[in-house]
């Protein structure tokens, strides 16, 4: 069995989180992925191999309904995927983390450090999305679109001409109402850092540049990627997103 098997937690209500751990030098740095991604993506993988390589621990994970976890991803909800990260925070994780957080990944984060502040050290937030129903619900829905979202309960989006159409379902939409940040002041004060490609199509860099400034904390810096699209999986992003971790990390331990 590879050293990079997942593990499987076992919950009491019948679902299972697939996850990762490397023992290593704390702080960890703990990965959350973005709508629709999973553990073993380009950036989960490379931080892998940089915590290896320097003797950091390191945690990754899918969300239910994600990758290797149980149940089916229409059913879950931001809630839902903010509880699996919490889990596998409190039961999987050990000590101090810097959480590195990737699109919708942003927003778990900062739910998590909200929730958990005695654990969460640090936050690296990399195209993060906080809010991305609350946005969804009002420049992409078209009034068809509301229609059918009341009729069936879900809608069929396809993010560019290259992927598969997916159902989002009104469920999510509504439900992610409970857990909107961006509408005050945040009350986080760990450090954070944020990267941000400024060609993001799907995540615009103004979201970071808005999440900066409800931080409540002072250290906080934004980091634009001028020709960075959402993904941020080129080489030289990959670099840049390690070399972040790591300093933060270095930073907070």
């Amino acid at each position: 069995m590879s050293d990079s098997a997942s593990k499987f937690l076992h919950r009491e209500n019948g679902t299972s989180l697939a996850w990762f751990r490397l023992e290593g030098e704390s702080p960890g740095l703990m990965f959350l992925g973005g709508f629709r991604s999973d553990m073993s993506g380009t950036k989960a993988s490379a931080l892998e191999a940089h915590c290896r390589k320097v003797g950091r621990a390191y945690v990754r994970f899918d969300y239910g309904g994600h990758g290797e976890s149980s149940g089916n991803f229409e059913d879950g909800t931001i809630g839902e995927w903010a509880g699996d990260a919490l889990t596998v925070l409190d039961e999987v994780a050990q000590g101090p983390q810097v959480l590195v957080g990737s699109s919708m990944g942003g927003w778990m984060m900062l739910l998590a450090a909200l929730a958990r502040p005695e654990r969460v050290k640090g936050l690296v937030g990399i195209a993060s999305g906080p809010d991305f129903t609350a946005g969804f619900k009002k420049h992409r829905l078209t009034e068809q679109m509301r229609r059918e979202l009341d009729e069936r309960g879900y809608v069929m989006h396809a993010p560019n001409i290259w992927e598969e159409p997916y159902r989002v379902t009104k469920k999510l939409l509504d439900e992610g109402d409970n857990h909107l940040l961006l509408r005050g002041e945040i009350d986080v004060t760990c450090p954070v850092r944020l990267i941000h490609g400024m060609a993001d199509e799907t995540v615009s860099w103004e979201v970071s540049l808005k999440l900066a400034r409800a931080l409540k904390g002072d250290d906080v810096r934004l980091t634009l990627v001028k020709d960075g699209g959402h993904r941020l999986s080129r080489d030289a992003d990959i670099e840049l997103i390690i070399k972040t971790a790591e300093e933060l990390a270095g930073e907070v331990g």
